[in-house]
């Protein structure tokens, strides 16, 4: 109803998309009562209350009433503009009470940009971009770095190598733990949320420092480890304190490895016979997890601590005595990524790393939820042997972080293997898409079905690894064999050629259809589209979640159960529904489109796979 005062009271539903900066809040409050109101009309302002019940002729707009101004005073000049009446004020009209006039908080960059592309002096000895993890951020000085650690990403190590190493001499740099970052979405029961591992590694080992021959670390934990054997050594070292690594090629029972913390030698770690180097270099090395790092090569002008007598800083030796690291390629077109396709067990990730073995010029990195897991070792160990939590929740965000690293692989140039299934036709396209510039290659795994269901038997019993019956037969009823196009350069198949396979994944796209989609999710919710704020709103849905979650007013459409479906692995962003609210989390704003049918699979299902 309308009071005495102009102000008119709200009736009914809430409308978001008629909302103005007349009638209050544009994000969803109701308007202020006004005290007063101005009343506008083409002869300028008029001062005086409206009365109940009499026509609005003309134009209405309030505003608070404005404080009365300070003494001395006398408005503005003949030749200042007058304030525009009711208008937002603009960002530096505001003051500190204002959040957009707040310094905004500071926070580590969780989004790593293409700094491979930067002019860099190649002389010096900085952390490398090409011999690091994707989710190893570098800064511009490319002596500081430090790990993602958004959701998944705080379960994972994080590596990298320096650009340069030595095989002779007596050498050293130093490394400085900055910070610890906070990973309060970590689960209490977490091991050691905080580590750095630093040592020394050959060009040809992985980021995973001392868990293989020829990488020697030395953990936060008070450990060394070489080839994923752990001892005691030294101290446990934390935020704030500097270790010092020595390497001392010149000694006379073969190469020894020490290390300092905070100026304190910690005695020798490791001793390794010069033939067994072969006269390699060994390279500054490091590997953490939610801690930040800086280094000193050389290049600082004061050392952290002053350094054990008869060492040189690697960035002092000479350049021609110094070892370069592998180089990135130049140009995109220099660049490679093979797409694995087959069904789960088939063989794809044995025939990846084996590729990548063999080829080691190429530095190929491996996208896949096998290669996150492997990154979330503890003590050396995969996950599957040691952790205590739910298992589902730690392939979800293995998944995640597998996602995020696609979006970065894209702006990096290297040589990559995409490990996943690839089966459905629309994900193949769409995975290749980012990477237009690269050779872009099909690998097919394509093998009998009787070696198929071994290699399955044999994964189980090893890795405890077991897709889901109906998860195969989906995949089985939308398999479809990569061709050479707008997408693909060449299509290469490694055990059944192209026309036995055809054959083959013929008879699986009858064998999945006829299976049928998955009983659990044959069929969704039935109901309307949510009440109030959507709690209980469904409609039909086929394949999509069994339960509405916040569909209906303001911006959660129609909930998962009126509003979305697909295949059975993904929820069903791009699948089939009927009924109910928006699509995925659709209504105002959101773009969500309810009441439409559509019996193609997700784009999105295969995210999941492992």
């Amino acid at each position: 109803m309308d009071d005495s005062r102009g102000f008119r009271e709200p009736r009914g539903r809430f409308d978001l998309d008629h909302c103005s900066p007349d009638r209050g809040d544009p994000r969803g409050g109701y308007p202020f009562r006004q005290t007063s109101i101005k009343q506008e009309n083409e002869f300028g302002f008029e001062r005086r209350p409206l009365l109940q019940n009499q026509p609005i002729l003309h134009p209405v707009k309030t505003e608070i009433k404005q404080e009365q101004p300070a003494s001395g005073y006398s408005g503005p000049g003949p030749n200042q503009a007058r304030p525009q009446q009711g208008r937002k004020r603009g960002f530096d009209d505001r003051g500190p009470g204002f959040p957009e006039s707040r310094p905004p908080k500071r926070g580590r960059d969780q989004h790593p940009a293409d700094d491979e592309d930067e002019d860099f002096d190649d002389t010096l000895v900085v952390l490398d971009t090409f011999n690091s993890d994707l989710h190893f951020k570098i800064e511009g000085d490319r002596c500081t770095g430090y790990p993602l650690t958004i959701e998944g990403f705080a379960y994972l190590w994080s590596g990298a190598r320096a650009t340069y190493g030595a095989n002779k001499g007596r050498v050293c740099f130093e490394m400085k733990i900055l910070e610890e970052i906070a990973v309060k979405h970590l689960p209490a029961s977490e091991p050691d949320p905080h580590v750095v591992r630093i040592g020394w590694s050959l060009d040809s080992c992985s980021t995973q420092l001392g868990e293989e021959p020829f990488s020697y670390g030395y953990g936060g934990t008070g450990k060394k480890s070489q080839n994923s054997k752990f001892e005691n050594y030294g101290e446990p070292f934390k935020e704030h304190d500097v270790i010092g690594c020595y390497l001392d090629f010149e000694a006379k029972n073969g190469v020894e490895m020490l290390f300092t913390k905070n100026g304190k030698s910690l005695g020798i770690a490791y001793k390794i016979k010069k033939e067994t180097l072969a006269g390699k270099a060994l390279f500054p090395h490091v590997l953490v997890k939610n801690s930040s790092v800086d280094f000193n090569f050389g290049q600082k002008d004061e050392p952290f601590f002053p350094i054990l007598p008869g060492y040189t800083y690697l960035q002092h030796v000479p350049l021609y005595d110094r070892v370069r690291g592998s180089l990135a390629p130049k140009t995109k077109a220099d660049c490679e990524i093979l797409m694995m396709v087959g069904l789960p067990g088939a063989g794809k990730t044995t025939w990846a790393t084996k590729h990548a073995a063999a080829h080691p010029e190429k530095k190929y990195t491996i996208l896949g939820t096998n290669a996150i897991m492997e990154k979330m070792r503890v003590m050396g160990l995969r996950r599957q042997r040691n952790y205590a939590g739910r298992w589902d929740v730690l392939i979800q965000q293995a998944t995640g972080c597998l996602n995020k690293h696609f979006q970065i692989a894209s702006r990096k140039k290297r040589n990559y293997i995409l490990d996943q299934t690839n089966v459905y036709g629309t994900a193949q396209k769409r995975k290749m898409r980012p990477f237009e510039g690269f050779k872009r290659k099909a690998i097919v795994i394509c093998p009998t079905d009787e070696d198929l269901q071994d290699r399955i038997i044999k994964r189980t019993d090893e890795e405890g690894k077991d897709v889901p019956d109906h998860a195969v037969l989906e995949m089985k009823a939308n398999f479809t064999l990569p061709v050479v196009g707008e997408f693909l350069d060449d299509v290469i198949y490694i055990e059944l050629q192209k026309e036995e396979a055809e054959i083959l994944v013929k008879q699986y796209n009858e064998e999945g259809k006829r299976a049928g989609p998955n009983p659990e999710k044959r069929f969704g919710n039935r109901g309307g589209g949510g009440g109030f704020r959507g709690r209980g709103g469904a409609g039909f849905s086929r394949g999509g979640a069994q339960e509405g979650n916040r569909g209906g007013l303001l911006n959660r459409g129609g909930g998962r159960g009126g509003g979305e479906a697909g295949s059975a692995e993904d929820g069903g962003r791009d699948g089939a529904s009927r009924g109910g609210g928006g699509g995925f989390r659709g209504g105002f704003n959101r773009g969500g489109s309810g009441g439409n049918y559509n019996t193609q699979p997700s784009r999105r299902s295969e995210d999941t796979r492992l």
